[in-house]
């Protein structure tokens, strides 16, 4: 089996792709085993992915990029489109808000590579590939979604949300704060895989939030996002399965 894009779908649009139907697909990598289901949308040949496994069960600190990054390289894939439940340290950007995300800061602490036994120092001038990039918004302006064209992605370990002074420090060098998209974007990059992410806003950041952080916030906020994010990466993976 070979595939031409892989969607990753996040908090609340993992239930919505696996609505899509496809086939059980499972690829075993030496990081471990990458579970999906493959589907032909348009043409397109896509493997989706529920990061956080069936259920919402795996924190995103214990999530197996390596395995999704090897993954999907296992089968040729040459993109891979994701989505991202994020808060905005901008009170500009309000829940519903999405971007195309550019370029990221890492401040996880992981040690994510896939080369620990070699010395290999990869390029990250695009940190996001500018061809998934530009698919991601030729997508939205054809479902007419109106999506920021370009965000800093802070990712944070996770799986607890920032305080407020880590917010004010972020003011100054992001847009939106996350637990995930860095470091697909880090794995994606060394296997070789044009990587991009539509990240959405769920919540303004702790400090701006007039009120406590919780994850229902967050989950309904997909719910009621997730359709239009979904649009976009079917859109989008249909213009690079061509390319």
């Amino acid at each position: 089996m070979m595939i031409d894009v892989g969607i990753i779908g996040g908090t609340g649009v993992g239930d919505r792709l696996a609505q899509l139907g496809g086939t059980p697909v499972h690829i075993p990598t030496d990081c471990g085993v990458l579970r999906g289901r493959y589907l032909e949308h348009d043409s397109a040949r896509i493997l989706l992915i529920r990061r956080h496994s069936l259920g919402h069960k795996v924190p995103p600190h214990m999530v197996s990029y390596a395995a999704m990054a090897k993954g999907l390289r296992a089968v040729g894939a040459r993109a891979c489109l994701s989505t991202a439940a994020v808060g905005s340290v901008r009170r500009d950007w309000g829940a519903g808000t999405l971007a195309n995300c550019s370029d990221f800061v890492d401040m996880t602490g992981r040690r994510s590579t896939l080369f620990d036994r070699s010395v290999v120092h990869t390029d990250f001038s695009e940190p996001f590939a500018e061809l998934a990039r530009r698919a991601i918004q030729n997508a939205a302006d054809s479902n007419s979604i109106s999506i920021e064209p370009r965000a800093i992605y802070i990712c944070g370990n996770g799986p607890r949300y920032e305080t407020p002074h880590e917010i004010d420090l972020f003011k100054n060098i992001g847009d939106v704060v996350g637990m995930t998209a860095a470091t697909e974007a880090i794995l994606m990059r060394e296997a070789g895989i044009a990587y991009g992410c539509l990240a959405v806003v769920t919540n303004l950041a702790a400090g701006i939030s007039p009120t406590p952080l919780n994850h229902e916030e967050v989950v309904k906020e997909m719910q009621r996002s997730g359709q239009s994010a979904v649009s976009i990466l079917l859109s989008a993976a249909k213009e690079l399965s061509q390319a």
